[in-house]
Protein backbone atom coordinates (compact mmCIF):
# COMPACT_ATOMS: atom_id res chain seq x y z
CA UNK A 1 0.00 0.00 0.00
CA UNK A 2 1.46 3.20 -1.30
CA UNK A 3 -0.31 5.28 1.68
CA UNK A 4 1.10 6.96 4.66
CA UNK A 5 0.17 5.72 8.02
CA UNK A 6 -1.38 10.07 8.30
CA UNK A 7 -2.90 9.66 4.93
CA UNK A 8 -4.73 6.36 5.97
CA UNK A 9 -5.71 7.76 9.15
CA UNK A 10 -7.53 10.96 7.10
CA UNK A 11 -9.22 8.85 4.89
CA UNK A 12 -11.03 6.45 7.89
CA UNK A 13 -11.84 9.57 9.65
CA UNK A 14 -13.48 11.44 6.42
CA UNK A 15 -15.71 7.81 6.21
CA UNK A 16 -17.49 9.18 9.24
CA UNK A 17 -18.78 12.25 7.30
CA UNK A 18 -20.16 10.31 4.35
CA UNK A 19 -23.05 9.77 2.69
CA UNK A 20 -23.87 6.47 0.57
CA UNK A 21 -26.95 5.88 -1.08
CA UNK A 22 -27.35 1.90 -1.69
CA UNK A 23 -29.79 1.34 -4.25
CA UNK A 24 -30.66 -2.51 -5.29
CA UNK A 25 -32.23 -6.01 -4.03
CA UNK A 26 -32.12 -5.89 -0.43
CA UNK A 27 -32.93 -9.50 1.98
CA UNK A 28 -33.62 -11.05 4.89
CA UNK A 29 -30.41 -13.16 5.67
CA UNK A 30 -31.95 -15.96 8.26
CA UNK A 31 -30.44 -17.94 9.89
CA UNK A 32 -31.29 -21.39 11.85
CA UNK A 33 -28.14 -22.58 14.06
CA UNK A 34 -28.01 -26.03 15.81
CA UNK A 35 -26.91 -29.29 16.03
CA UNK A 36 -27.12 -32.33 14.08
CA UNK A 37 -27.10 -35.91 16.26
CA UNK A 38 -29.65 -38.02 14.22
CA UNK A 39 -30.86 -39.26 10.60
CA UNK A 40 -34.29 -38.96 10.44
CA UNK A 41 -36.76 -42.36 10.37
CA UNK A 42 -38.53 -40.74 7.47
CA UNK A 43 -36.44 -39.47 4.90
CA UNK A 44 -32.25 -39.89 4.99
CA UNK A 45 -31.33 -36.60 5.85
CA UNK A 46 -30.23 -35.00 8.87
CA UNK A 47 -32.25 -33.40 11.81
CA UNK A 48 -31.34 -29.79 13.01
CA UNK A 49 -32.11 -29.38 16.73
CA UNK A 50 -32.90 -25.63 16.50
CA UNK A 51 -30.89 -23.43 19.41
CA UNK A 52 -30.82 -20.43 17.77
CA UNK A 53 -32.34 -18.32 15.09
CA UNK A 54 -31.35 -14.92 13.72
CA UNK A 55 -32.42 -12.53 10.91
CA UNK A 56 -29.74 -10.03 9.44
CA UNK A 57 -29.76 -7.38 6.69
CA UNK A 58 -28.99 -9.24 3.13
CA UNK A 59 -28.03 -8.36 -0.05
CA UNK A 60 -28.20 -4.58 -0.32
CA UNK A 61 -28.97 -3.84 2.76
CA UNK A 62 -25.75 -5.93 3.70
CA UNK A 63 -23.93 -3.03 1.81
CA UNK A 64 -26.09 -0.52 3.96
CA UNK A 65 -24.66 -2.38 6.61
CA UNK A 66 -20.98 -2.35 6.15
CA UNK A 67 -20.99 1.54 4.88
CA UNK A 68 -22.13 1.77 8.72
CA UNK A 69 -19.89 0.05 10.09
CA UNK A 70 -16.97 1.62 8.07
CA UNK A 71 -18.29 4.89 9.60
CA UNK A 72 -20.68 6.71 6.68
CA UNK A 73 -23.98 6.90 6.85
CA UNK A 74 -26.01 4.48 4.38
CA UNK A 75 -29.81 5.35 2.86
CA UNK A 76 -31.03 2.77 1.33
CA UNK A 77 -33.43 2.75 -1.57
CA UNK A 78 -35.37 -0.52 -2.41
CA UNK A 79 -38.71 -2.41 -2.86
CA UNK A 80 -40.13 -4.88 -0.57
CA UNK A 81 -43.46 -6.55 -0.10
CA UNK A 82 -45.97 -5.46 2.10
CA UNK A 83 -46.51 -8.79 4.29
CA UNK A 84 -44.88 -9.63 7.54
CA UNK A 85 -41.30 -10.17 5.87
CA UNK A 86 -41.60 -6.43 4.83
CA UNK A 87 -42.53 -5.71 8.48
CA UNK A 88 -39.33 -7.93 9.51
CA UNK A 89 -37.24 -5.87 7.57
CA UNK A 90 -38.26 -2.49 8.59
CA UNK A 91 -37.88 -4.18 12.17
CA UNK A 92 -34.34 -4.75 11.41
CA UNK A 93 -33.28 -1.19 9.78
CA UNK A 94 -34.98 0.48 12.75
CA UNK A 95 -33.57 -1.48 15.65
CA UNK A 96 -30.04 -1.16 13.85
CA UNK A 97 -30.94 2.55 13.13
CA UNK A 98 -31.32 2.87 9.78
CA UNK A 99 -33.51 5.25 8.04
CA UNK A 100 -36.35 3.40 6.11
CA UNK A 101 -37.31 7.07 3.98
CA UNK A 102 -36.05 5.02 0.53
CA UNK A 103 -37.84 1.84 1.22
CA UNK A 104 -40.85 1.28 -0.95
CA UNK A 105 -43.96 -1.35 -0.23
CA UNK A 106 -45.31 -3.20 -3.01
CA UNK A 107 -48.60 -4.94 -2.92
CA UNK A 108 -47.11 -6.93 -5.99
CA UNK A 109 -43.81 -8.34 -4.68
CA UNK A 110 -42.25 -10.20 -1.87
CA UNK A 111 -39.39 -9.44 0.42
CA UNK A 112 -36.86 -11.58 -0.41
CA UNK A 113 -35.61 -14.45 2.75
CA UNK A 114 -32.17 -16.51 2.37
CA UNK A 115 -33.32 -19.04 4.72
CA UNK A 116 -29.25 -21.15 5.74
CA UNK A 117 -29.63 -24.35 7.99
CA UNK A 118 -26.12 -24.37 9.87
CA UNK A 119 -25.03 -26.60 12.46
CA UNK A 120 -21.75 -25.69 13.97
CA UNK A 121 -20.25 -23.91 11.03
CA UNK A 122 -21.60 -26.55 8.20
CA UNK A 123 -23.99 -24.92 6.14
CA UNK A 124 -26.63 -27.81 5.30
CA UNK A 125 -29.30 -26.29 3.44
CA UNK A 126 -30.28 -22.84 2.19
CA UNK A 127 -34.00 -21.95 1.64
CA UNK A 128 -35.02 -18.66 -1.27
CA UNK A 129 -38.32 -16.88 -0.93
CA UNK A 130 -37.99 -15.00 -3.77
CA UNK A 131 -39.64 -12.87 -6.88
CA UNK A 132 -37.26 -12.13 -9.54
CA UNK A 133 -39.32 -10.57 -11.98
CA UNK A 134 -38.78 -6.65 -12.92
CA UNK A 135 -40.44 -4.12 -11.04
CA UNK A 136 -44.00 -3.08 -12.32
CA UNK A 137 -44.06 0.74 -13.93
CA UNK A 138 -45.68 2.16 -10.64
CA UNK A 139 -43.27 0.18 -8.40
CA UNK A 140 -40.46 1.50 -10.48
CA UNK A 141 -42.14 5.28 -11.01
CA UNK A 142 -42.17 5.06 -7.00
CA UNK A 143 -38.59 4.01 -6.44
CA UNK A 144 -37.15 6.78 -8.94
CA UNK A 145 -39.10 9.85 -7.25
CA UNK A 146 -38.64 8.88 -3.76
CA UNK A 147 -34.34 8.67 -4.97
CA UNK A 148 -34.81 12.04 -6.51
CA UNK A 149 -36.45 13.10 -3.55
CA UNK A 150 -33.86 12.21 -1.48
CA UNK A 151 -30.92 13.51 -3.68
CA UNK A 152 -32.94 16.68 -3.97
CA UNK A 153 -32.66 17.42 -0.73
CA UNK A 154 -29.28 16.19 1.34
CA UNK A 155 -26.13 16.50 -0.01
CA UNK A 156 -24.95 12.30 -1.48
CA UNK A 157 -21.22 11.33 -1.51
CA UNK A 158 -21.45 8.03 -3.35
CA UNK A 159 -24.15 5.98 -5.12
CA UNK A 160 -24.07 1.99 -4.68
CA UNK A 161 -25.85 -0.36 -6.68
CA UNK A 162 -26.51 -3.37 -5.76
CA UNK A 163 -27.62 -5.82 -8.12
CA UNK A 164 -29.01 -9.36 -6.91
CA UNK A 165 -30.91 -10.04 -10.03
CA UNK A 166 -34.30 -9.86 -7.79
CA UNK A 167 -36.01 -7.19 -10.51
CA UNK A 168 -35.04 -3.78 -8.48
CA UNK A 169 -32.90 -2.63 -10.51
CA UNK A 170 -34.27 -2.42 -13.67
CA UNK A 171 -32.60 -0.95 -17.29
CA UNK A 172 -35.23 2.29 -16.70
CA UNK A 173 -33.82 2.66 -12.42
CA UNK A 174 -30.22 1.62 -13.64
CA UNK A 175 -29.91 4.63 -16.36
CA UNK A 176 -31.99 7.07 -14.61
CA UNK A 177 -29.90 6.86 -11.30
CA UNK A 178 -26.61 7.41 -13.52
CA UNK A 179 -28.50 10.00 -15.14
CA UNK A 180 -29.35 11.74 -12.22
CA UNK A 181 -25.96 10.91 -10.79
CA UNK A 182 -23.81 12.79 -13.49
CA UNK A 183 -26.03 15.77 -13.52
CA UNK A 184 -25.51 16.08 -9.80
CA UNK A 185 -21.45 14.98 -9.98
CA UNK A 186 -21.77 12.21 -7.88
CA UNK A 187 -20.04 8.94 -8.07
CA UNK A 188 -21.03 5.36 -8.61
CA UNK A 189 -20.38 2.06 -8.08
CA UNK A 190 -21.69 -0.74 -9.19
CA UNK A 191 -21.73 -4.93 -8.02
CA UNK A 192 -23.56 -6.03 -10.93
CA UNK A 193 -25.00 -9.43 -12.00
CA UNK A 194 -25.68 -11.56 -15.38
CA UNK A 195 -29.08 -9.75 -16.23
CA UNK A 196 -28.17 -6.03 -16.24
CA UNK A 197 -24.21 -6.35 -16.86
CA UNK A 198 -23.94 -4.26 -19.88
CA UNK A 199 -26.42 -1.71 -19.02
CA UNK A 200 -24.44 0.32 -16.36
CA UNK A 201 -23.18 2.46 -18.87
CA UNK A 202 -20.87 5.59 -17.96
CA UNK A 203 -20.81 4.66 -13.88
CA UNK A 204 -17.84 5.07 -12.40
CA UNK A 205 -16.28 2.01 -10.39
CA UNK A 206 -17.68 -1.19 -11.99
CA UNK A 207 -16.63 -4.55 -9.76
CA UNK A 208 -17.89 -7.69 -11.55
CA UNK A 209 -15.90 -11.18 -10.10
CA UNK A 210 -14.14 -12.51 -12.63
CA UNK A 211 -17.32 -15.45 -13.32
CA UNK A 212 -19.60 -12.09 -14.16
CA UNK A 213 -16.97 -10.82 -16.43
CA UNK A 214 -16.48 -14.29 -18.31
CA UNK A 215 -20.09 -14.79 -18.28
CA UNK A 216 -20.73 -11.00 -19.39
CA UNK A 217 -17.85 -11.16 -22.57
CA UNK A 218 -18.69 -14.92 -23.03
CA UNK A 219 -15.24 -15.60 -22.38
CA UNK A 220 -13.03 -18.81 -20.75
CA UNK A 221 -9.70 -18.25 -19.15
CA UNK A 222 -8.43 -18.61 -15.90
CA UNK A 223 -8.16 -16.45 -12.89
CA UNK A 224 -4.24 -16.75 -13.06
CA UNK A 225 -3.83 -15.59 -16.98
CA UNK A 226 -2.90 -11.91 -16.14
CA UNK A 227 -2.66 -10.78 -19.90
CA UNK A 228 -6.02 -12.30 -20.81
CA UNK A 229 -7.65 -10.67 -17.84
CA UNK A 230 -6.50 -7.31 -18.59
CA UNK A 231 -7.74 -7.59 -22.27
CA UNK A 232 -10.99 -8.66 -20.94
CA UNK A 233 -10.94 -5.62 -18.30
CA UNK A 234 -10.24 -3.69 -21.32
CA UNK A 235 -13.45 -4.52 -23.68
CA UNK A 236 -15.22 -4.28 -20.46
CA UNK A 237 -14.78 -0.55 -20.54
CA UNK A 238 -15.16 -0.28 -24.04
CA UNK A 239 -18.43 -1.26 -24.02
CA UNK A 240 -19.48 0.53 -20.89
CA UNK A 241 -17.42 3.53 -20.68
CA UNK A 242 -16.59 3.28 -16.89
CA UNK A 243 -13.75 5.27 -15.18
CA UNK A 244 -12.41 2.13 -12.87
CA UNK A 245 -12.90 -1.67 -13.34
CA UNK A 246 -12.11 -3.68 -9.89
CA UNK A 247 -12.51 -7.29 -10.54
CA UNK A 248 -12.14 -9.70 -7.85
CA UNK A 249 -10.43 -12.95 -8.07
CA UNK A 250 -11.16 -15.10 -5.46
CA UNK A 251 -7.79 -16.66 -4.31
CA UNK A 252 -5.56 -14.54 -6.35
CA UNK A 253 -6.98 -11.04 -4.66
CA UNK A 254 -8.11 -8.17 -7.15
CA UNK A 255 -7.32 -6.77 -10.15
CA UNK A 256 -8.04 -3.48 -10.84
CA UNK A 257 -7.66 -0.94 -13.75
CA UNK A 258 -8.23 3.60 -14.15
CA UNK A 259 -7.49 4.93 -17.53
CA UNK A 260 -4.11 3.14 -18.43
CA UNK A 261 -3.34 2.05 -15.07
CA UNK A 262 -3.70 -1.95 -13.74
CA UNK A 263 -3.23 -3.34 -10.33
CA UNK A 264 -2.90 -6.32 -8.64
CA UNK A 265 -3.32 -6.68 -4.81
CA UNK A 266 -3.12 -10.58 -4.21
CA UNK A 267 -5.21 -12.18 -1.90
CA UNK A 268 -3.65 -12.38 1.50
CA UNK A 269 -3.43 -15.55 3.88
CA UNK A 270 -6.95 -16.35 6.08
CA UNK A 271 -8.63 -18.97 7.20
CA UNK A 272 -11.82 -19.08 4.95
CA UNK A 273 -14.76 -19.48 6.82
CA UNK A 274 -17.53 -18.72 4.21
CA UNK A 275 -17.40 -16.46 1.17
CA UNK A 276 -21.40 -15.39 1.82
CA UNK A 277 -21.42 -11.50 1.85
CA UNK A 278 -17.75 -10.55 0.58
CA UNK A 279 -18.95 -9.33 -2.14
CA UNK A 280 -20.73 -6.93 -0.43
CA UNK A 281 -17.99 -6.04 1.90
CA UNK A 282 -15.45 -5.14 -1.39
CA UNK A 283 -18.09 -2.65 -3.05
CA UNK A 284 -18.96 -0.62 0.31
CA UNK A 285 -14.93 -0.03 1.23
CA UNK A 286 -13.87 0.30 -2.95
CA UNK A 287 -17.07 2.99 -2.99
CA UNK A 288 -15.82 4.76 0.53
CA UNK A 289 -12.24 5.03 -0.40
CA UNK A 290 -13.36 6.19 -3.85
CA UNK A 291 -15.30 8.89 -2.08
CA UNK A 292 -13.25 9.84 -0.39
CA UNK A 293 -10.63 11.13 -3.07
CA UNK A 294 -8.37 7.49 -2.65
CA UNK A 295 -6.18 6.58 -5.48
CA UNK A 296 -6.61 3.18 -6.93
CA UNK A 297 -4.13 1.49 -5.32
CA UNK A 298 -5.77 2.47 -1.96
CA UNK A 299 -9.09 1.61 -3.01
CA UNK A 300 -8.03 -1.56 -4.46
CA UNK A 301 -5.75 -2.44 -1.23
CA UNK A 302 -8.72 -1.85 0.94
CA UNK A 303 -11.25 -3.27 -1.05
CA UNK A 304 -9.03 -6.73 -0.95
CA UNK A 305 -8.51 -6.25 2.84
CA UNK A 306 -12.19 -5.69 3.95
CA UNK A 307 -13.13 -8.65 1.73
CA UNK A 308 -10.41 -11.19 2.93
CA UNK A 309 -11.61 -9.92 6.43
CA UNK A 310 -15.16 -10.93 6.44
CA UNK A 311 -14.50 -15.10 4.94
CA UNK A 312 -13.13 -15.39 8.62
CA UNK A 313 -16.29 -15.38 10.15
CA UNK A 314 -19.17 -17.52 9.54
CA UNK A 315 -22.38 -16.25 8.06
CA UNK A 316 -22.75 -13.36 6.03
CA UNK A 317 -21.37 -10.20 8.62
CA UNK A 318 -20.19 -6.63 7.49
CA UNK A 319 -16.28 -5.55 7.85
CA UNK A 320 -15.27 -4.23 11.13
CA UNK A 321 -13.56 -0.99 10.95
CA UNK A 322 -10.70 -1.01 13.72
CA UNK A 323 -9.99 -4.31 12.58
CA UNK A 324 -9.90 -3.25 8.76
CA UNK A 325 -7.78 0.00 10.23
CA UNK A 326 -5.29 -2.02 11.68
CA UNK A 327 -4.63 -4.62 9.28
CA UNK A 328 -4.21 -1.70 6.41
CA UNK A 329 -1.77 -0.55 9.06
CA UNK A 330 0.44 -3.79 9.08
CA UNK A 331 0.27 -3.44 5.41
CA UNK A 332 2.46 -0.54 5.50
CA UNK A 333 4.31 -0.67 8.45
Amino acid sequence: MTISKEELLHLFEKWNSLTALVVGDVMIDCYYWGKVERISPEAPVPVLHVQKKESRLGGAANVALNVKNLGATPIICSVVGDGSKGDVFRKILMEGNFSTEGIIDSIERMTTMKTRIMSGSNHLLRVDEEITTPLNATDERNLLECIRNILNKQKVDVIIMEDYNKGVLTPKVIETVIAIAQEKNIPTAVDPKKENFFAYKNVTLFKPNLKELLEGLKLDFGNEDSTALKNAIVELEQKISNSISLVTLSEMGVMAKSQQEFVHEPAHPREIMDVSGAGDTVISTAALALAAGADLQTITSLANLAGGLVCENVGVVPVDKEHLLEEALKQIA
